[in-house]
């Protein structure tokens, strides 16, 4: 599937991608192509993946890309369709291969493509406030409103009835029908990921985007980060507080609702249902299931099964937790 807005500069050879990198070429692959870079879930026979982690080996053992970044420890669990290449660190080097594919993947400049509404054909079916900018590769459905000063950059896909705030920055994401984004969000620019180094901190490209479903409200001030490999998911009917940040990679299911100041690392998947209270934390690479209530003030650092109520930090089962504080 074709990138819906950064450009592929693929495909290359691997003993280029390794030539360049300077990786020693030990399986001596040498015409295979791979035309893109994926997870690992999402992977073809064209692909080349990553997998960094043992807690990753389930999807491990059923990618179905060509090639796959990893750990020598890790390499047994690839399919023999797979072809390893073993390094020491699989996530700089993963880095360095999607910047070659993705290079316009690693800025988030200022976009300088966009334009006063008014000199756009958008002036007679939407309402719009003072100072307006669209920029390039922007649709916008019908009876759509955007507030003052709201700066729409480029590649964004807004649905039709929806209403997006004042001082508002979007991009790299694609909204559908009736949606809310209230007053000074920020949507779609690049995730915290990055390789900490004295000299200079190496940023991670992030290419993925964010996807918001139907009937959805995102409140005053949020953040929402797109992803870094897979996209940032905002499901249906999902209702977002006021000042909430969603880092990259982050699932949140259907029907959920999340009160102000909450906030998510990267890579976490919450179930449908879920309800969340206020200034809870959720860390990274986390499932937290379907019904799940998690109380406010909460901080999450391990998986949460279906139907469950908890709260505390670590959080625990409610009842628990109750009986801990009388």
């Amino acid at each position: 599937m074709k990138h819906p807005f950064f450009k592929n500069q693929g495909p290359f050879k691997i003993e280029d991608l390794l030539d360049d990198l300077k990786l020693n070429n030990i399986e001596n692959l040498s015409d295979d192509l791979v035309h893109d870079i994926r997870d690992l879930q999402t992977a073809d026979k064209k692909h080349i993946t990553f997998f960094h982690s043992k807690k990753y080996h389930l999807q491990a053992s059923k990618t179905k890309a060509s090639h796959c970044i990893t750990l020598q420890n890790l390499a047994h669990y690839l399919p023999k369709e797979c072809k390893p290449i073993c390094v020491e660190n699989v996530l700089l080097i993963i880095s360095q291969i999607t910047s070659k594919f993705y290079p316009d993947s690693t800025s988030d400049d200022f976009d300088n493509t966009v334009k006063k509404i008014e000199e756009l054909n958008f002036q007679d079916k939407i309402e719009h406030g003072h100072n307006v900018l669209i920029g390039e590769n922007v649709k916008i459905g019908k009876n759509c409103s955007i507030g003052h000063n709201t700066i729409i950059e480029k590649n964004v896909n807004i649905g039709s009835d929806c209403s997006i705030g004042s001082n508002v920055i979007i991009r790299n994401t694609i909204i559908e029908n009736n949606v809310v984004i209230l007053d000074s969000c920020i949507i779609g620019k690049k995730g915290f990921g990055f390789f900490p180094n004295k000299q200079k901190n190496l940023r991670y490209p992030h290419i993925g985007i964010v996807l918001i479903g139907e009937n959805s409200e995102i409140g005053c001030g949020a953040t929402i980060d797109r992803g870094s490999m897979s996209n940032t998911t905002i499901g249906k009917n999902t209702y977002l507080d006021n000042q909430i940040h969603i880092a990259h990679n982050n699932k949140i299911g259907d029907n959920c609702i999340i009160a102000g100041q909450v906030g998510f690392a990267g890579s976490s998947t919450l179930g449908n249902n879920v309800m969340i209270g206020g200034q809870a934390g959720i860390s990274g690479h986390l499932k937290i299931g379907n019904n799940v209530q998690i109380g406010g003030g909460s901080g999450v650092i391990k998986d949460i099964p279906d139907n469950s109520r908890v709260m505390g930090y670590p959080s625990r089962n409610l009842r628990q937790f109750l009986k801990d504080n009388k």
